[in-house]
């Protein structure tokens, strides 16, 4: 893991470091007081180290119509100046990759999770064949930061940045790079920008010097959570599919085909229902270590596994919550009759499994019978 050098930074609190460092070890997980970063970022306008994410670009004539035909977005049209988000997925549906696109300066920008972009970088350049493209694995030459916050535009104005236009509007950056409106964690007031990786410093300095607050990973990751956002390899596992974290519409387009994967999302959309759920669970942990990802999800009665913790957090509004992923049999009846509570295992010497409620506005609404088997039922009625 790369470590960021605005660790080094007076009031940066980094991520414990040691075999079970997860993945964020490299970046601050808050600057003295988590709340505070996160109260910045709602109220105000805070910037977020996420330098540790990778970056891949793709460029080349044929860079638009071939990504087409490898992610589940529709992106043969992607015009410059827009973003979207995309997934790889594997033959049978499952998700291997999630990236934030941009479409700027003559280039693709995939921006992934830590250490992802070999293994993207490497599956898209297996799959070039005779298109006229070039990939590279970009993570050494930008870093990203998040800007967030009401004061957003007032802050990236003040240190010479246009913000582009649209829900999802991208452009160059003064110096080379990309900024980037993206609909997340907070809506319609969150900015990424990739930077030249020798710059993260002069462009921190450059965006506190602005207005924004310092702000640690943690405040990220929490309103991400209160924003029902899920992040590829922390909310998800080996058997995701994207029906049931929320990526259909944001990540994919249901009338496009010719990707890997796409019969298994076709056949969920038109004829079945995804196995699990993303929802947000409400801990009852109170000062008590979060439960790591993975830690197993109870029933209520019996005591059996229904699903998975992904990301814990604590925010400073909601208290401790986390998403989960958990059986659609566990969630059933939670909108109607209040929330639902399970039990998070927890297997320390210290502790003991903790109940946990579904927040019923994190389920997702029921849309009735698929249209596939609607039909089916009607041609044997």
């Amino acid at each position: 893991m790369t470590r960021s050098p605005l660790l080094d930074l007076p009031g940066a609190i980094g991520h414990p470091d040691g075999p079970d460092a997860g993945p964020d070890a490299g970046v601050a997980s808050h600057h003295g007081d988590p709340f505070a970063d996160q109260r910045a970022a709602t109220r105000r306008a805070a910037v977020v180290d996420r330098s540790h994410r990778g970056l891949v670009v793709v460029t080349g004539p044929d860079r638009t119509t071939w990504l087409h035909l490898l992610v589940s977005q529709q992106v043969a049209d992607l015009p410059e100046g827009a973003g979207t988000e995309g997934l790889v997925l594997d033959v049978q549906g499952r998700v291997e990759h999630h990236a934030v696109i941009s479409h700027v300066d003559g280039a693709i920008w995939l921006s992934v999770e830590p250490g992802a972009a070999p293994g993207l970088a490497a599956y898209l350049e297996s799959m070039k064949f005779w298109s006229d493209v070039s990939v590279r694995d970009a993570t050494d030459e930008f870093a990203q930061l998040s800007v967030l916050g009401p004061q957003v535009t007032d802050v990236l104005t003040t240190a010479g940045v246009e913000v582009p236009a649209g829900p999802e509007g991208a452009g160059p950056l003064p110096g080379g790079g990309v900024v980037r409106r993206v609909p997340w964690p907070l809506e319609e007031t969150s900015v990424d920008l990739l930077v030249p990786r020798a710059g993260l410093v002069d462009w921190w300095e450059r965006l506190r010097g602005a207005g924004a607050a310092a702000a640690g990973l943690d405040a990220f990751e929490a309103l991400r959570v209160a924003a029902l956002r899920p992040r590829l390899g922390v909310d998800t596992d080996e058997r995701t599919i994207p029906h049931e974290v929320g990526w259909i519409g944001a990540a994919v387009h249901l009338t496009k085909g010719c990707y890997r994967g796409q019969e298994t999302v076709s056949r969920v959309a038109n004829l079945g229902r995804p196995p699990r759920q993303m929802v947000l669970l409400h801990l009852a942990s109170g000062d008590d270590a979060l439960p790591p990802p993975g830690t197993p999800v109870l029933s209520a009665e019996g005591g059996r596994a229904v699903g998975r913790v992904g990301t814990a957090v604590r925010h400073h509004e909601l208290g401790s919550v986390a998403l989960a992923l958990v059986k659609r049999s566990a969630v059933a009846g939670t909108s109607e009759s209040g929330p639902t509570t399970l039990w998070v295992a927890d297997d320390r010497d210290e502790g003991v499994p903790g109940p946990a409620t579904i927040d019923p506005d994190s389920v997702p609404p029921d849309t009735g019978e698929p249209p596939g088997r609607a039909a089916v039922r009607r041609l044997q009625g």
